[in-house]
């Protein structure tokens, strides 16, 4: 017993040298490595089955958690989005200002809108500056683009403005064009402003800009108020009927600018 155990064991180490110097069993092992081939893959798909579930398969909770999670994170973004958007906004806007004071002859405050009268009836805003800041009654206030109101009430922080379309109020104006005077009075639509007391015959059209005229030292003279609209004349009325259109963003703008003129009414219109 012992002899053939060690015959044998002489035998396989035979052959093992014999394969290593002379490769002489390279095609016995392909061979055996294609009979064993499904053993391999046999062994092979546990492991196999455990990747595939790994990453395929997913529980109901996880998916809502990572849904949840994704939605979170597209809210935060829409919401830095329209903040960025906001920015350009208020940068464009302080463009328009500064491009604005450019043209102007008085010394201006830049201000900020902080509220609006609850009287549907009024036509007011509240202004982040105040007494404090040099703020005073009947200071004219304007926009990027026209003339907006004036200051009607005034405390140590912020300031009350009546906006040129109340009913309550009205603004000297002329045509730009040719000069002609008229009175130009607020109706309580932000959108529009009614030209009185002007002659038929009169030489006024659509689309003519009319700017503030001095009169009356409320308003320093040429700041835009609105465009005509419509003119409408008949013939059985003296009076031409005239509507015309802010210039300002009586609606819209957030950031406006306090006019400091020369001479400052001692009492409101």
């Amino acid at each position: 017993m012992g002899a053939r155990l060690a015959l044998a064991l002489v035998v396989v180490v035979g052959l093992i040298l014999a394969d290593l110097r002379f490769n002489t069993f390279s095609y016995s092992r392909a061979f055996l490595d294609t009979l064993l081939s499904p053993v391999y893959w046999l062994a092979d798909v546990p492991a196999s089955i455990d990747e595939w579930s790994n990453t395929h398969i997913t529980s109901r909770t996880e998916l809502q958690e990572e849904n949840e999670r994704l939605r979170r994170e597209n809210l935060v973004m829409q919401g830095r989005t329209q903040q960025m958007a906001s920015l350009q906004a208020d940068n464009a806007a302080f463009r328009s200002l500064l491009n604005s004071t450019a043209l102007l002859r008085d010394d201006v405050l830049v201000a900020e809108l902080i509220g609006v009268s609850p009287d549907p009836a009024r036509q007011q805003l509240i202004v982040n500056k105040g007494e404090d800041d040099g703020v005073y009654l009947g200071q004219p206030l304007i926009d990027a683009d026209g003339l907006m109101g004036q200051v009607v009430e005034v405390g140590a922080l912020n300031a009350r403005v009546l906006l040129i379309t109340d009913a309550t109020h009205s603004i000297p104006v002329q045509v730009n064009r040719n000069g002609v005077r008229a009175i130009a009075e607020g109706n309580g639509s932000l959108t529009a402003l009614e030209v009185h007391h002007v002659s038929a015959t009169t030489d006024i059209r659509e689309g003519d800009l009319l700017v503030s005229s001095g009169l009356g030292g409320r308003f320093p003279a040429g700041y835009p108020v609105a465009v005509v609209a419509s003119v409408d004349r008949d013939p059985g009325q003296a009076f031409a009927r005239i509507v015309a259109t802010p210039s300002a963003a009586l609606d819209r703008s957030r950031h406006v600018l306090l006019v400091f003129s020369d001479s400052r009414p001692d009492e409101e219109n």
